[in-house]
Parts: C-alpha cells; structure tokens; sequence
C-alpha cells in the first residue's frame, strides 16, 4: 500500500507542477501543432487553460487527504461524486456503474503568471479485497482519464460548435463528455492530435450549463469510433424503459419533494421498498438525467418531475403504459416482422382499444396517456384555422373526433373563450371528458357525442383528429376520412395532427412510432406525400402543414374543389 500511495503522490505532484508552468497562449500551439495566427488569438480569447487531470486510487477518504497533503493541495472533503468518469470506468471495464465510487476535487493551484488554476483529482476508491485492483492498474498504466482542460469563457452554443469544429481541424478526434448535474456543466473530451508535444493525450472543454444539443452529436461521433460502446448502449435501452417505469410504478416521485433532496432510508420506507435496492435504481437514474445525488440525498430534476403524478405535463402515464403493456407486446416484434400479425393482438388476444375498454383501469391509464400525448402538441390551440374560428361572430364550433378525455379540446377552449366544442368518442371516455371539461369550466360551451367515426356530427367549423390516423390502415384511413368530409360544411377546416415520416430518411420520431404502430396497434406513420393521398380519396384537399414540436404536425386539409357537402354553413351541430 505504500507503493501505491508513492507512486499517485508523484504522478499527483507532476501534475501539479505542470499547472503552475503552463498558460494558455503557450500550451495551445503544444497541443495543437501548426495552430497559430487568428485561430491562436480566437482561443485565446475563449477558452481559458483551467486545469490538468489525473485519477488515482486511495483505500479510503483518509488515504485520499493524506495524498492531497504531501503536495501541498487543500480541498474539502469528501469528494462530490463524478458522474462522468464514473460511466466511463464502468463502460470501459464492464462493471456496474453502482460498485464505483468516484469523487472529483479540484484544490486551487497558483500559475507562474499568476492565473489561479485548479488541479482535478479524480478518485476512485479501492478498498482492501474490493475486487477493483486491476482497474487501477489499467488505469494508472494507460491514463485514460489524464488531460487538460480549458474553460470555455462565453458558453454560447454557435461559439462552442466553432472551437468544436477548430479542435477537430488541428488533429483533435471527439473521445466522449457528458452533462454533470451536480454542478451544472457540460464536458466535451477530445483525442490530442499524435503530434502534439505535450505527455497529455486527452483534452476536455468545460461549458458552464446544460449544453445536451451540442453535446450529441459531439458524442455521436465518437461513438461512431466506438462500436462495441455504441451497440452496448443500444442493447440496454430496455433497462432504461424499466428503471423509469419502476420509478413511476413505485411512485418514487411522488415521495420526493420538489427543490430538496431526500434520503434514501427515508424514501425506501415512503415506498416500501428495500434501501440497497432504490438506491441501485436512483444511481442509474442520475446518469439518465432523472434525479441527481449529493449529499443531501437524491433530487428530483426537472425531467424526473415529469413523472409526479398530477404535476403539469405530467407524463406518469406514459411510463406505465411503455413500461407496462406495450413494453410486454415488444418482446413479439419479431413475430409481427415475420408474420405481419400485430404483437399486441398476438399476446394479448384481441386488439389494443378492445383490451384496454375491458379494463376499467386499463382504459384509464390510456386515456391518461393520451392526454399526456395532446399536452406535448401546445401550439395546436393556436393554429390560423381555429384562431379564425374564434374570431367568428357568432362562435364558431370546434370537433374534436375521437378527443379522449378532452385535454386537447379543453386547451383550444381554455386558449379561445369564444369557441363551443364538441367532443366523439366511446361511451367511458366521453363521462371522463365530460367531467374534465366541466372542472376546467368548459361544460357550457360543450357537447358530446357517444359513437363511432360514423357518427361525426354535422356543421362544425373546425374538425380536429389528433393522433387517429396513425392508428388505422390505408382503407379504414379514408373511411374515417369520408365521413369527416360529408359532415363538413363547405366552409370547414380539418385539422389533423400526426407525426409525419421524413422523405429522405433524416432522424425523425416518427421513425420511431411507426415501428411501434406497427408492433402495438397495427398502424403506422406515413410521409406527406402518402397523406396527401389519402385526403385526396376523401375528396379532401392538403392546404397547409404547420411543425410542432417533438417532430408533429399540423396538417390543414379543407374539401377539395368540386367536392362540396351538403350540409350549409352554420348548420346546428347535433348534440348528445
């Protein structure tokens, strides 16, 4: 143990003398050959030399500040943990990142020109018989996690793109990073270019603040150097789903107070759940951006709060559905691949809308989750087509078919005190729209209709189907659509909102949800060009398309020429 503490102290006093010698005109062109003239002076004047980096490996918290001691390095412990370095080590020696704990410090170091610096210590601790030995002996023999950083002055996102794309210019190839939240920055890690003329291989950027957009495709770079890391990942997606439907499941979140951090022997007895384990699961978590830890205990983050029941925009029922009977339908996607029977149906015996209407709880969840789904799409409320409606003299009518439980149309009416409603939907539904509406105040201004798309009710104004579409095949698409364009007065607006596939195959969400329609439902997400004609079969013409976020849309389709209802305009929408 002796030999061990010796040979970190000197690694740890070579790094320290090399933070007080350096600054950052001269190190820059050391790690960068061939850069020099304005691109010199524009890094210069954003990035700021901070820090060198090593890790070492005490037994334990004394061993650690004895080390710090002997080079003459203050800091406080213990160390705060390190998110970062601590997947890394776990990825790199396929270990659970649970068994690893790893702590950053960063004691002031005074330059030579008298800039303060810092030297960073990473720390993992290795006590006697933890099995963890022949990761410090990789570690100290190869240094991987041994660099030099500089912090970015202005952490403006095209600014960190421009020194990204610099870096890589003069050599330097993307090598990993990741967001930290317990101090609220982001790391970018670079391969030093072979050339350079420095013993440090490895170059960080540091960003004050969440900068996750431009980390990404930072980190899909790399990974597109890392193969095995990249499929690894891919691989344990499902664990993801599960962590965060466990997490709801057991409803962590609602147990966690918002802006304090909880023990975990407190949330364990709060939950009925055992200590060891939740905590398992809350570290996975805080690497998913879900709950940070500190020495308080863990928090919530604003995503995890996502998943408090009741919570604005809550998105709980999405987790239980994904994690719950879609997740179990998913293990069939094979068959439905091979045999072009939905998995669903194949597992479950009959289709998703028939399983869920026969369980009173069931039915509930999806209607919930649903209603999660229309709070994403917030700009609908806004569209032209129904602020025209609402501008209307006599107050127009909007119809929401197939509404659920009325959060979309519950937001157009919140959004346009003008506007009635009416909402179509199944028997169960349409008594959970009906209080939902009444609570938010809206029952005045609404009708429903307890029927299928056959029953659409004549003389709306605006026709809205949110998300319908995509659950049904080609034919049943334009019966649907039929029967909107003969309940329609010539004067109507449809909306439709879906996410509509990319036609030059660019990363797209709605990539994703045609392979769950596909899986789950038995529908699919279509291009523009195909819905375009869909609406035409209908007698329906395409005449706008609106973004929203998370990759949906805004389809505005009226009745074509010549094709023309003939119900009048303003005639009484029917009620029931």
């Amino acid at each position: 143990m002796i030999t061990t503490l010796s040979g970190d102290t000197s690694r740890l006093l070579a790094t320290v003398d090399f933070v007080r010698e350096q600054d950052t005109a001269a190190l820059l062109p050391l790690l960068f050959p061939g850069l020099d003239g304005p691109e010199l002076r524009t890094l210069v004047e954003h990035c700021r030399f901070s820090h060198a980096a090593l890790l070492v490996f005490p037994s334990d918290e004394a061993e650690l500040g004895a080390m710090l001691g002997d080079c003459g390095l203050v800091a406080a412990l213990p160390a705060r943990p390190s998110v970062v370095v601590r997947e890394r080590l776990a990825v790199r020696h396929r270990r659970r990142a649970a068994e690893l704990d790893v702590g950053i410090l960063r004691p002031a170091v005074v330059g030579a020109d008298g800039a303060d610096r810092m030297v960073e210590v990473f720390a993992l601790t290795v006590p006697p018989g933890s099995g963890l030995d022949p990761i410090a002996v990789h570690e100290r023999e190869l240094q991987h996690e041994t660099h030099v950083a500089f912090d970015v002055v202005s952490p403006d996102p095209l600014l960190l793109r421009g020194l990204c794309a610099t870096f890589a210019r003069y050599g330097a190839v993307p090598d990993g990073g990741g967001y930290n939240p317990h101090e609220n920055g982001t790391v970018f890690y670079f391969g030093a270019p072979a050339e350079a003329k420095v013993g440090y291989r490895r170059v960080e950027l540091y960003v004050p603040g969440d900068h996750r957009d431009v980390l990404a495709a930072h980190l899909d770079e790399h990974r597109a150097r890392q193969p095995a890391e990249t499929l690894l990942r891919l691989l344990t997606g499902a664990w993801t789903t599960q962590a965060l439907a466990a997490f709801t499941q057991l409803r962590v979140p609602d147990a966690m107070e918002v802006g304090r951090g909880t023990d975990v022997e407190e949330l364990a007895r709060e939950v009925g759940a055992r200590p060891g384990n939740l905590a398992t699961l809350l570290r996975y978590l805080a690497m998913l951006g879900a709950v940070t830890e500190g020495r308080d205990g863990f928090r919530l983050t604003e995503t995890g709060a996502l998943l408090r029941t009741g919570a604005p925009g809550s998105m709980r029922a999405l987790a239980l559905m994904y994690g719950g009977p879609f997740y179990e339908s998913f293990a069939g996607l094979g068959h439905t691949v091979r045999t072009g029977e939905v998995a669903f149906e194949h597992l479950f015996g009959e289709n998703h809308f028939d399983h869920f209407a026969r369980d009173p709880r069931l039915a509930e969840l999806f209607d919930q989750s649903m209603a999660a789904g229309s709070a994403m799409f917030d700009p609908v409320p806004t569209h032209p087509a129904l602020v025209a409606a609402a501008e209307a003299p006599a107050g127009a009518t909007v119809v929401d078919i197939a509404g659920g439980n009325g959060e979309l149309l519950g937001r157009v009416l919140a959004a346009h005190p003008g506007l009635n409603g009416v909402l179509l939907e199944r028997p169960h539904a349409v008594e959970a729209a009906r209080l939902r509406l009444a609570e938010a105040g809206h029952g005045a201004r609404c009708a429903f209709v307890t029927g299928d798309f056959a029953d659409v009710p004549p003389g709306g104004d605006v026709y809205v189907l949110a998300r319908v579409l995509h659950d049904w095949d080609d034919d049943r698409c334009r019966e649907i659509l039929r029967h909107c364009a003969r309940a329609m007065p010539d004067h109507a607006d449809l909306l439709v909102v879906e996410r509509v596939l990319p036609a030059d195959g660019s990363v797209s969400l709605a990539t994703a949800w045609d392979l769950h329609m596909m899986c789950n439902v038995g529908g699919r997400e279509r291009q523009l060009g195909h819905y375009d004609r869909l609406f035409a079969d209908a007698g329906l013409a395409l005449v706008g398309r609106s973004p929203l976020p998370l990759d949906g849309n805004v389809l505005h389709v009226r009745k074509a020429e010549g094709v023309r209802a003939s119900v009048r305009p303003g005639q009484a929408v029917c009620n029931a």
